[in-house]
């Protein structure tokens, strides 16, 4: 029986499914939708209400609608069947952060903060959190964190913290009622499956997490500001897992709203800029790629740990087992 891959792409305004064939390499089908409610940048869709400058929200239903289109229409355009496919892999924005409740359920999509802009997706390039970014980086210079020349000597308002950060000052009462904060990846994966993981690598690239030191200490984050002291053991708990490892199995229930096949492997998710490294052939020092989209990133590998002024993430294992991972990159390109 033939055997196909699929890889899921959640870029910035569509998503992206390939259907592959395992024992050629062929690429058999895609298919793409648009995000039902695009970007919002201008205005709540719930309300019309106008925000704030610098926002930029997503829906995250229609990360589920998407995948619920895109899945079956590769298989009808490769004539395969969800028992054929031999497992998925997932590639998403980020930081895209989601605040989620105890059973997963975005708070966006409860009726208690459906009003309410920071309770929704909060998209890679939502860039209204530099105040809370800034305070990040003062506080780490002034404490002497190593974490931060990982990460080119500042935190970025686009990252997991400072939009963190920006909820609990601004829309507090989403910051109380999140059970987590979870990488919209992340949160996809465990649609698919149920299982409580987290990739590695949006924790490494994102959240400031290092291997063998975990996330920057209770004792920073309370110093930053003390309401965060206990912000990693309360809501970015999950196990971490490396590229291509296994998050777990797609659920009866998943099978069903995305017409695949229950206990399909899936892969734990990749930041979308990451995950074509192993493809495009790198293998030793110095190479390096670009992807180019809405924005561009540019990623170098190398055995060295080394300190880079202005490099966006220095992560071990963040582009292949064994190498340094080095981004840098334009947040505005396409």
């Amino acid at each position: 029986m033939p055997t196909y891959t699929i890889g899921v792409d959640f870029g910035t305004l569509s998503c992206r499914a390939l259907l592959v064939d395992t024992a050629t390499g062929a690429e058999l089908a895609t298919a793409t939708m648009d995000y039902p409610h695009t970007v919002m940048d201008k205005a709540l869709c719930e309300t019309g209400e106008a925000l704030p400058p610098n926002f930029a929200l997503q829906h995250p239903a229609d990360y589920l609608e998407a995948l619920a289109h895109v899945i079956p229409a590769v298989l009808r355009e490769a004539g395969a069947s969800a028992q054929e496919v031999a497992g998925i892999g997932i590639d998403f924005t980020c930081c895209t952060l989601l605040s989620v409740d105890e059973g997963g359920t975005p708070l966006c999509m409860l009726p208690a903060f459906k009003n309410e802009p920071l309770a929704y997706a909060l998209l890679w390039k939502h860039h209204a959190a530099k105040v809370y970014a800034d305070r990040f980086t003062q506080v780490a210079i002034e404490r002497g964190e190593r974490f931060l020349s990982r990460c080119g000597g500042k935190v970025d308002d686009e990252w997991a913290l400072a939009k963190i950060a920006q909820i609990l000052h601004e829309a507090p009462a989403v910051y109380d009622a999140a059970d987590k904060f979870l990488e919209a990846g992340d949160w996809v994966v465990q649609a698919l499956t149920g299982t409580d993981c987290r990739s590695y690598h949006f924790a490494a690239y994102k959240t400031h997490y290092v291997q063998g030191e975990g996330y920057p200490s209770p004792a920073y984050l309370a110093a930053v500001d003390p309401r965060l002291a206990h912000l990693v053991e309360e809501k970015l708990s999950g196990r971490l897992l490396q590229m291509g490892e296994l998050a777990g199995h797609v659920t009866p229930q998943a099978a069903a709203c995305f017409g695949l096949a229950a206990g399909t492997p899936v892969a734990i998710a990749m930041p979308d800029g990451h995950s074509a490294g192993a493809a495009l052939g790198l293998s030793q020092n110095g190479d390096m790629f670009a992807v180019l989209g809405t924005s561009g990133c540019f990623m170098a590998i190398d055995e060295r740990d080394v300190s880079v002024p202005g490099i966006c993430g220095t992560v071990k294992d963040g582009i292949l087992p064994g190498f340094y991972g080095y981004e840098a990159g334009l947040c505005s390109l396409g």
